[in-house]
């Protein structure tokens, strides 16, 4: 059985559907969404997620089938050459104003989608499948849009809502281990900042949801989108709390950038993120020891937390660009306590100097992690 959650924001309303099973009437689904039968549908996925699903979600759509357009999936991909790219074939195969897209994959292949139905012919429609836990879990639900340039991740892009999302939970299970683990990070980020009893699960039900138990991923996903749609309702263009759903994502955006998207998934890159701002919160005394354990812990439970290489003050320096910065003031989210977070504008540099140095020092070696494995 799914669970349907309903997004009211003042510019859009849709609803996510959260469960197993869904792509098995997907278009029955994307039909009911709109009043325009000879709509023409394109398909914008990635090599690999189509070689697992195609068989699947093709079934549902009988003799009027979609075109499908595939690009490759990856941070690095996630540029303005690509929406080019998947632009001109859009026009190439006759897409109009009436044209429907649906983003079959994970997050930034989401993102991308997203952004290139805000712009073809100025705006048209599209619907989100997401295919990842952080798909599921954050990307596909809010309305943002995105690309990336060499300054930065996601500094184009505009607020564009889906007619609908359909997470389908069966997806996760062609998903790599460490992927699934990445993409729960950001459900251990919506614990920490606004749903202490969805950290309270998380923690008391690490094994079953790292398992792929069906009830223990939907609820886990559910709750982290209820979370966020409760934020986006109450700011859906991200003037003030909203921000606080990038909690670990200020140095772990810049983690991402020093590293060139290639040593560390993104989940796992705002692991480390969140690990940093709960020091910088313990050092202001926002947070007890006792909360910064079971923070770091719990991170840590969903890690490992992998080793990185580059420089800390490439990666402070690149912190000054994040795209949630306003008139040269440095934003920055911080947990208070469990269940809770705030938006300081007072983090100065030598306080994010520590606490990346303080990454490096307890940071496992690849030998650790092999013989952690072992």
């Amino acid at each position: 059985m799914s669970t349907a959650i309903e997004v009211r924001t003042p510019s859009a309303n849709y609803t996510v559907h959260i469960g197993p099973g869904l792509l098995a009437d997907l278009a029955q689904r994307i039909a009911a969404l709109h009043t325009t039968p000879k709509a023409k549908l394109f398909v914008v996925t990635s090599p690999v997620i189509w070689s697992h699903w195609s068989e699947r979600f093709l079934a549902s759509f009988g003799g009027t089938q979609p075109v499908v357009l595939q690009v490759l999936a990856g941070e690095q991909y996630k540029r303005f050459s690509t929406l080019e790219s998947l632009a001109e074939q859009l026009a190439e195969h006759g897409a109009d104003r009436d044209s429907i897209l649906i983003a079959f994959g994970g997050g930034v292949l989401g993102d991308m989608t997203g952004f290139l139905a805000a712009i073809y012919m100025r705006g048209i429609r599209y619907v989100q499948v997401p295919t990842t836990a952080l798909a599921q879990i954050d990307s596909s639900v809010g309305g943002k849009t995105g690309a990336n340039l060499a300054a930065g991740k996601n500094l184009i892009g505009s607020f564009h809502h889906p007619l609908a999302v359909f997470a389908d939970i069966d997806t996760l299970s062609t998903l790599p281990e460490n992927e699934l683990r990445a993409g729960l990070q950001e459900s251990v980020k919506a614990g920490i900042i606004r749903d202490r009893e969805l950290f309270d699960y998380m923690e008391a039900h690490t094994a079953a949801i790292l398992a792929g138990n069906h009830e223990a991923l939907t609820r886990v996903i559910a709750d982290s989108v209820q979370m966020k749609v409760n934020v986006v309702a109450e700011d859906e263009f991200e003037t003030g709390v909203r921000m606080l759903l990038n909690l670990g994502h200020t140095l772990g955006h810049a983690i991402e950038a020093a590293t060139r998207y290639e040593q560390l998934l993104h989940g796992e890159a705002i692991a480390w993120g969140m690990i940093a701002a709960t020091s910088i919160a313990q050092k202001r005394g926002m947070v007890t020891s006792a909360q910064v354990e079971r923070i770091t812990n719990l991170v840590r439970a969903y890690g490992p937390l992998k080793p990185f290489t580059a420089d800390v003050h490439e990666l402070v320096s690149l912190t000054a660009k994040d795209k949630k910065n306003r008139s040269d003031s440095r934003r920055f989210i911080l947990p208070v306590g469990i269940g809770d977070a705030t938006v300081v504008r007072d983090v100065t540099e030598a306080e994010l100097t520590v606490a990346t140095e303080e990454l490096f020092a307890q940071m496992p070696t690849r030998e650790d992690l092999a013989e952690a494995n072992a």
